[in-house]
């Protein structure tokens, strides 16, 4: 097992009842001073305290296991609104908003994120034009076909 996968067995340990998922850890190689990023999210969101709690926690199992010899920094984050969306949980909580998505073939679709299955995700289509009598579309994609979501925020 290496040092991502150790970690990730350790957080998950601290994921009170699935309310917590990890979005990605990254593990950045340096002989000087390793860096461990992970981006965490729940349904609700995650704020900066529980952020903290969990570095606090995860920091004292790292230390505990001395899974990492010589010094480190240890982050732990939100996603942000500029991550792609990864996850069905991520999906379910931005219904309302508007997607950017982007198919593994290039093509790219914007609309208002209307529902969201284990499968996959329907959008209705943002039009390019309004003209009278257009209705937008719904559009399903499956979670295999597309290369990148994004949440697009609006001002």
């Amino acid at each position: 097992m290496n040092l991502k996968e150790r970690i990730i067995a350790l957080l998950s340990t601290l994921l009170e009842e699935d309310k917590y998922f990890i979005v990605e850890v990254q593990v950045s190689p340096s002989k000087v001073r390793q860096k461990v990023t992970i981006l965490m999210d729940s349904d609700a969101g995650i704020s900066i305290d529980e952020c903290a709690e969990i570095s606090r926690k995860l920091d004292d199992m790292i230390e505990a296991e001395e899974l990492i010899p010589h010094a480190y920094t240890l982050e732990i984050s939100s996603p942000g609104v500029d991550y792609p969306l990864a996850f069905p949980r991520q999906f379910q909580k931005n219904i309302g908003r508007t997607l950017k998505v982007i198919l593994k073939d290039g093509i790219e679709k914007r609309g208002e994120l209307i529902a969201v299955s284990d499968e996959g995700f329907t959008v209705k289509e943002e039009l390019k034009k309004k003209k009278k009598d257009q209705v937008p579309a719904e559009l399903t994609f499956a979670y295999g076909d597309i290369a990148r979501a994004e949440v697009q925020i609006k001002f």
